[in-house]
């Protein structure tokens, strides 16, 4: 069986049938139907540049740039890899799932683009700066002590901030260089308690966090998410003021739909949007704009107070193939990217142990050590999931897998689910596992004559229904379900969307190999 040319006609099928409905003329909300958190958005002439969160992820904050607000693409990512630990590298144990870095911020200030993030597992704030956005590498600092929910902002005297803290908001100076805290500066709280907003009985929900300062007109406002203690509705604080010190005044600016956290961004037409998202169960949290205008010196987010659901001045979205999520079939031209950039790794790769040149046209992945589990697997290769529908078909070349290898196509999450092939002895067998009830269980082994096979899994978001079914094929045209559908669920450890990954690990001995033909998506699974 020849795996490539057998899969090519399949998904061109597949795409054919499953060909998205006539889209509507203006942009809808959400813009981005994907896991992209925690975004920061600047725009620079006609160019608008948005950082969010992957934590875990490697490389990691990606930077997305878009032309009109609504098509984003990813350009570029501000590190590689945010350092050399056990729980970065999933070594001796350790991981750092949920963690790595939070949220950011960036920035464009005197001709240089910055990006600023934290780091529990690194104890560490973390700087990084380039003159070319795009293209040109970055430069990084990092500096002690680590500032929750830091938000770097440049005032026009020439003075440098980070604004950080949960519930206490606090103004703190740095260096000119912004390799740390400058001694005898502004470190000062500017809001004492930014809850109060909700009433003084409402303190203790969650503290007002997530914070992004803006300078417009000579006048600062302050963003940040918050809840009162009386219900989990995600809400926008404002505050204002005419000095960066204070005192500053606020107001709740938007209560609806948990559309919250980010900031202000305006066109070059004049138009103003807050930039928000939404929790939006296992896809994770997804973006939305929301209309802006000005009254008495305050910016008044939504439509009679209302998140729209169509934004009539913006144009409609082209979806998220290729600029956020993209099929990859492994081959490479030279001077191409190893990997798009629309591919993250599960912490920190082990680049001796993968290779998409060793085979043209496939990507390998070689066990490298012995592995109790998917979870704790080094070299898992990942994109997003995608709504309100989405699915993931790879193809598998199984003749250099050893024993207690096992290879596959996940959904990762803590309450992951995936469907591989395990090879024991000489024998091979197609199982699907299902951690839904947080520990991993095979619900189904089904024996495998042969050396290649199609794997396939579905996601279903519509309205929250959140179920992802496992499929395979042994010649890339029937495909049969195997196992039970998996009930997907946005679990706090991880703090993530569902992410499709590729991977292979050994349970045995090290040195196997998986040679993956492709990745390919659809926005709507093959019925």
């Amino acid at each position: 069986m020849n795996i490539k040319p057998l899969a090519r006609p399949i998904l061109a099928l597949a795409l054919l049938t499953a060909a998205p409905a006539a889209r509507s003329e203006s942009a809808r909300n959400p813009i981005i139907h994907a896991d992209v958190p925690d975004t920061s958005m600047i725009r620079v002439g006609s160019n608008y540049y948005m950082s969010s969160t992957t934590m875990h992820m490697a490389p990691g904050v990606p930077i997305m740039k878009s032309k009109d607000l609504v098509n984003w693409e990813i350009v570029s990512y501000a590190y590689d890899t945010l350092g050399d630990l056990d729980a970065l590298n999933l070594t001796n144990g350790r991981d750092a799932y949920g963690r790595g870095s939070w949220a950011s911020s960036i920035r464009f200030h005197q001709g240089t683009y910055y990006v600023s993030t934290f780091s529990g597992t690194t104890g560490k704030n973390h700087v990084y700066s380039t003159k070319d956005i795009e293209t040109a590498p970055w430069k990084a600092v990092s500096f002690r002590p680590m500032l929750h929910d830091n938000s770097l902002f440049f005032d026009d005297d020439g003075r440098s901030y980070m604004i950080s803290g949960a519930g206490k908001l606090i103004l703190t100076e740095l260096l000119p260089d912004l390799s740390g805290l400058k001694p005898g500066g502004v470190d000062q709280v500017i809001i004492e308690n930014g809850n109060l907003l909700f009433g003084a009985g409402e303190v203790g929900g969650l503290n007002a966090e997530g914070s992004q300062l803006f300078k417009i007109s000579g006048r600062y406002y302050l963003f940040n998410i918050a809840s009162p203690k009386s219900r989990w509705s995600r809400s926008v604080l404002i505050h204002r003021a005419d000095k960066i010190t204070g005192p500053y005044e606020g107001r709740v600016a938007l209560e609806d739909k948990g559309v919250a956290q980010g900031g202000l961004i305006d066109t070059p037409g004049g138009d103003w949007y807050a930039y928000l998202f939404r929790d939006s169960g296992a896809v994770g949290r997804i973006p939305y704009l929301v209309p802006v205008k000005w009254e008495d010196g305050w910016p008044v987010l939504g439509v009679d107070g209302k998140v729209p659901d169509e934004l009539d001045k913006l144009p409609a979205s082209k979806g998220l193939i290729p600029g956020i999520v993209a099929p990859d079939e492994f081959d490479r031209k030279p001077g191409d990217r190893p990997l798009p950039l629309v591919w993250q790794w599960n912490h920190n790769p082990d680049h001796d142990h993968w290779s998409v040149s060793a085979r043209p046209g496939f990507l390998r992945i070689t066990t490298s050590r012995v592995d109790p589990g998917f979870l704790s697997a080094r070299n898992t290769l990942t994109q997003r999931t995608f709504g309100p529908e989405c699915s993931a078909t790879t193809a598998l070349d199984l003749s250099r897998m050893k024993d207690g290898d096992f290879a596959g196509l996940a959904l990762l999450q803590k309450r992951f689910g995936l469907v591989g092939v395990r090879r024991e002895g000489k024998s091979l067998s197609v199982v699907m596992v299902s951690a839904q009830s947080d520990s991993p269980v095979a619900l189904a082994k089904v024996p495998l004559s042969q050396e290649k096979i199609f794997l396939r899994a579905d996601c279903d978001f519509k309205n929250h229904a959140d179920t992802a079914r496992f499929h395979y094929s042994l010649d890339g045209k029937d495909w049969r379900e195997i196992g039970e559908p998996l009930k997907m669920a946005y679990t706090m450890p991880h703090f993530m969307g569902y992410r499709f990954g590729l991977f292979n690990y050994a349970t045995k001995e090290p040195g196997g190999s998986a040679d993956f033909a492709y990745y390919r998506i659809a926005e709507k699974p093959e019925r």
